[in-house]
């Protein structure tokens, strides 16, 4: 029997949810979590991580008594099995993630390193060339502050703090300045460079070095798992089908992505 969603005083038939989550484009957020449950469905908790899951998820949510339960569930429209796998799905999204990277994660590491350290750097940018070259034999002879130069002369945001930016990953610069800084000692002052419109004065602060420690670990995992995640979606195929199709025709594998990685077919009836 087919079902209808009644909300407020608008009523919304089965025919008329999958154009409406298209049209909200919600379809691809939809397959995302299709994806996630198929990758976590073997993932187990113990009975103990299970009830203390809950239970912590029930604490955030204010589901304290069974009225609040029930009107959580009524706004929702979810049974409770429904909303114990939702208040269980980070957690096993969490296993998932240890169980298929964890292993990986030092030697991800350090082959990555140099683009997780961190820096400190100062910066001036001008479009007078001239205004640049005087700035930078003044603050090499010590004439003028790095600082002071910045304040006045820089025509960036830069110039409120003085010049003085980050700590950033020293990929996230421009890239011929993170060039730069990646060779740089604390304290090296870079002649005026050309960058797109305008000419650059750059002093290496500080180096941060990064350290694999529990919050490093936890983007890491982050990073793998949303990659991972992007290439999954880009493998396969949203197709959405009419009702004529369906009677006539058996639905097909859109793209062969291997046996054990079914393509996601979502059928249209309307």
């Amino acid at each position: 029997m087919a079902q209808t969603l009644q909300f407020g005083n608008q009523t919304i038939i089965a025919a008329e949810l999958l154009p409406m989550l298209a049209g909200y484009q919600m379809l691809p957020q939809l397959c995302r979590f299709l994806i996630i449950d198929q990758a976590i469905a073997s993932i187990e908790l113990t009975p103990e991580e299970k009830t203390s899951t809950i239970e912590q998820f029930y604490q955030n949510y204010q589901i304290t008594t069974k009225e609040t339960k029930a009107s959580a569930l009524k706004q929702n429209a979810m049974n409770e099995a429904q909303l114990e796998t939702a208040a269980t799905r980070e957690l096993r999204i969490e296993k998932f993630k240890q169980a298929t990277w964890g292993q990986k994660l030092e030697s991800y590491f350090l082959q990555h390193k140099s683009q997780l350290d961190k820096v400190i750097y100062s910066l001036i940018r001008t479009s007078d060339a001239e205004v640049a070259q005087e700035l930078y034999f003044r603050i090499k002879a010590g004439e003028q502050s790095f600082a002071e130069c910045a304040k006045i002369y820089s025509q960036g945001a830069e110039a409120q703090t003085g010049g003085m930016l980050g700590p950033v990953p020293i990929s996230q610069p421009h890239q011929i300045i993170a060039q730069k800084l990646a060779i740089s000692q604390p304290g090296q002052l870079w002649p005026p460079m050309r960058l797109d419109e305008w000419i650059v004065i750059v002093r290496m602060e500080k180096l941060i070095p990064a350290q694999l420690d529990a919050a490093m670990r936890s983007t890491l995992l982050n990073h793998l798992f949303d990659n991972w995640l992007s290439e999954e979606m880009s493998k396969r195929e949203l197709t959405i089908f009419e009702e004529e199709y369906i009677r006539q025709n058996t639905p097909v594998r859109i793209k062969n992505v291997g046996d054990s990685d079914p393509p996601l077919i979502v059928h249209a009836v309307t």
